[in-house]
C-alpha cells in the first residue's frame, strides 16, 4: 500500500507540473478568449465603415459576393490540405456546416451591405452591438447560468447602446437601415449561438473555409440576378480596397478569431466584449467618414466601456 501510494504521489505531481510548465491554465485560456474576441470586435467595426464607404457604388449582394470569394483565396492556402483531410467529417456534419454558413456568411452580411445604403456606419455598428443579448439568450437557453456580474455589466452597456442610437433618449427613431441592421444582428447572434456546438473534431481553418465556400454558393444564384439586372461596379482603388479589407480581414482573420473566443469562452461572454464595436465604429466613422461624435455619444461609449469591464469578468456557472 505504501508503494502505491507513494507511486500515486508521484503521478500527481508530474501531472501537476506539467500543468503548470505547460502555461494554459483557465485564467490563460480565458484570456486568450477575450482577446480573441476583442480582437475580431475591432476589425469588424472597420467592415461597417468600408461597407458604407462602398454603398453608392458596389450593390449589396456584389459586395458580399466578391467579399467571400477574396476570403476563400486568402483562407485557402491554410485550410485546404486540412478540409481535404477531414472531407468525410465535413460531408457528416454538412448541415450544421450549411445552417452556419446561411446565418454567419450569405445571410448576415448581406444584410449589413444593404443596411448601409440608408444608415450611417455609427448607426449600423451601435444596432449590432445589441447581438451580445441574444447571444446570452441562445447560451442560457442552452442550459447554462450566467453570473450577476455579467448579466449588470451587460445591462450597462446595453443602456449605453439603446441611449447611443437615441442620442441620449430611449425613444427610438429608425430608419430603414436600421431595421435591414436589426435583421442582421439576429442572424448574428443566431450563428454565433450556434457556433457552441460546432463539432469539436472539425478543424477551425476546414470549418472556415467550408462556411466560406458554402456561403458563396448560397449567394451565387441572387449574384446573378443582381449582376442582369444592376449591372457591374468599376473596380477601382475605392470599390477593390473596402473589398478586399473585408474580404482579408474582416473575413478570414475576424471570423476565425471569433469561432476560436467562442470555443475557449463561450458566445456570451464573447458577446459581452462585443459591445465594445459601437465605439470603435465611431470612432472609425468620424475619422474615415467625418461622421459627427458629440458629448452624448463619447459619455454613451464611456458608459458601454464600463460595462464591458465588469461583465468580462463575469463566469458562466
Amino acid at each position: 500500500m505504501a508503494v502505491l501510494d507513494r507511486v500515486r504521489s508521484s503521478e500527481a505531481t508530474t501531472a501537476r507540473r506539467g500543468r503548470q510548465g505547460s502555461g494554459v491554465g483557465p485564467g490563460h485560456r480565458s484570456g486568450a478568449g477575450l482577446l480573441l474576441a476583442a480582437v475580431a470586435t475591432v476589425v469588424w467595426s472597420g467592415s461597417f465603415v468600408a461597407s458604407r464607404a462602398l454603398h453608392d457604388s458596389v450593390p449589396p449582394v456584389q459586395a458580399a459576393f466578391w467579399r467571400w470569394i477574396i476570403a476563400i483565396i486568402a483562407v485557402a492556402p491554410f485550410a485546404l490540405r486540412e478540409a481535404w483531410r477531414q472531407r468525410g467529417l465535413i460531408r457528416r456534419h454538412l448541415g450544421f456546416i450549411t445552417l452556419a454558413s446561411l446565418l454567419g456568411v450569405t445571410v448576415y452580411n448581406t444584410l449589413v451591405n444593404q443596411a448601409g445604403l440608408t444608415t450611417p456606419a455609427g448607426n449600423m455598428g451601435m444596432i449590432m452591438a445589441a447581438s451580445p443579448v441574444l447571444m446570452a439568450v441562445g447560451e442560457r437557453v442552452g442550459g447554462q447560468r450566467l453570473g450577476a456580474r455579467r448579466v449588470v455589466g451587460m445591462a450597462i452597456a446595453c443602456t449605453g447602446v439603446l441611449l447611443l442610437v437615441g442620442k441620449g433618449s430611449l425613444a427610438m427613431d429608425f430608419t430603414a437601415g436600421d431595421l435591414w441592421m436589426f435583421a442582421a444582428t439576429l442572424s448574428f447572434a443566431s450563428y454565433s449561438a450556434l457556433l457552441r456546438r460546432r463539432p469539436a473534431e472539425i478543424g477551425g481553418l476546414a470549418f472556415l473555409l467550408m462556411t466560406f465556400v458554402l456561403g458563396a454558393l448560397m449567394l451565387a444564384p441572387v449574384f446573378a440576378i443582381s449582376l442582369a439586372v444592376q449591372g457591374g461596379f468599376a473596380p477601382t482603388a475605392g470599390t477593390v480596397g473596402p473589398l478586399v479589407y473585408v474580404g482579408v480581414f474582416s473575413s478570414a482573420i475576424a471570423f476565425f478569431a471569433w469561432n476560436k473566443a467562442i470555443a475557449v469562452i463561450g458566445a456570451a461572454r464573447a458577446g459581452v466584449v462585443y459591445y465594445l464595436q459601437p465605439v470603435c465604429v465611431a470612432v472609425l466613422s468620424f475619422a474615415l467618414l467625418g461622421e459627427s461624435t458629440g458629448p452624448t455619444q463619447i459619455l454613451c461609449m464611456a458608459l458601454i466601456l464600463g460595462g464591458v469591464m465588469l461583465g468580462s469578468g463575469g463566469r458562466v456557472k
